[in-house]
């Protein structure tokens, strides 16, 4: 049953990637095309920046991919975090498209370029962005819903681009305008805000692989606590992701019981565990005499 609905996720975690894969696939080549077409360096360089959505929907259809194989005899816990690594992939992607606006920057300020700014150009942007809006709320959505470390993040990639956009429709007004300069300064400035959005991914999916905390020890102490038989627990240790948890737990019983009934009070604790809290997939339950010190 559990594993059937695993496979259910996977099948709808990549049916959104290939769903965004194809609406990322137009913005950028709009943004491109059109942007050869007036000479605007902002614009083309905004399409290439939004190939890096399409290239991040690639990767994580083959890193879902490989994170759902079942666990084998060389990967006993499974191979989720090969989830957590292509969302690192997708942090490091942002910090690349960071780098090329940054660049794009310079050569604005160094060469001359005359940009024919016209209606279609805002119209372009304007339509692309508005494509990207929905692909960041819907992509977040469901990464929410199927708690998806990686969607979530794909999303936050996607928020980036419109931050670009936002910057190109600027530039385009204040060149418009006269403002040769336009595009460097506001340039800048979404730099450092797409970096930003690049260091929150990382530090999210740093937390998986250095297995950081996943669930309040006090609420699950509180849970174990109330299993019948249970006089105390410690050493409560948690890691994996939101979806995903191993835990480890030493629980204390009366000393006089029989090993049989000490077996099956730690069956009730995992059973317990895993009502409270579904999320939590593996559990160790380390049986001790009570009188041990309870941390």
């Amino acid at each position: 049953m559990g594993n059937s609905a695993s496979i259910d996720n996977v099948s709808q975690i990549r049916r959104v990637l290939l769903y965004t894969l194809v609406l990322n696939a137009g913005v950028s080549l709009a943004k491109i095309i059109y942007g050869y077409m007036s000479n605007s360096i902002a614009m083309t360089s905004d399409g290439f920046h939004s190939l890096f959505d399409g290239v991040s929907n690639i990767v994580g259809l083959i890193g879902i991919w490989i994170a759902y194989h079942p666990p084998d005899e060389n990967h006993p816990y499974g191979h989720k975090k090969y989830e957590t690594l292509f969302t690192i992939i997708i942090g490091v992607m942002i910090f690349i498209a960071c780098f090329q606006i940054l660049k794009q920057v310079y050569h604005s300020i160094v060469e001359f370029h005359r940009t024919e700014v016209t209606t279609a150009s805002f119209a372009v942007m304007l339509i692309t962005m508005g494509i990207n809006a929905f692909v960041a709320v819907y992509e977040s959505r469901k990464g929410k819903e199927l708690k998806s470390e990686f969607l979530i993040a794909d999303a936050l990639h996607t928020k980036s681009d419109i931050l670009v956009s936002v910057a190109v429709i600027a530039s385009l007004i204040f060149t418009r305008a006269g403002y040769r300069f336009a595009d460097a300064l506001v340039g800048i400035v979404i730099a450092f805000l797409i970096a930003r959005i690049g260091y929150e991914i990382i530090k999210r999916a740093s937390d998986v692989l250095v297995d950081t905390i996943c669930i309040d020890t006090t609420a699950l102490e509180g849970v174990i606590k109330s299993v019948e038989g249970v006089k105390g627990c410690h050493d409560i240790r948690t890691r994996g992701t939101e979806r995903s948890i191993n835990l480890d737990v030493h629980i204390l019983v009366n000393p006089k019981i029989s090993v049989e009934k000490a077996h099956e009070i730690a069956d009730s604790v995992e059973e317990k565990i895993k009502t409270v809290f579904p999320s939590v997939l593996d559990i160790v339950v380390h049986i001790e005499p009570e009188g041990n010190d309870c941390k």
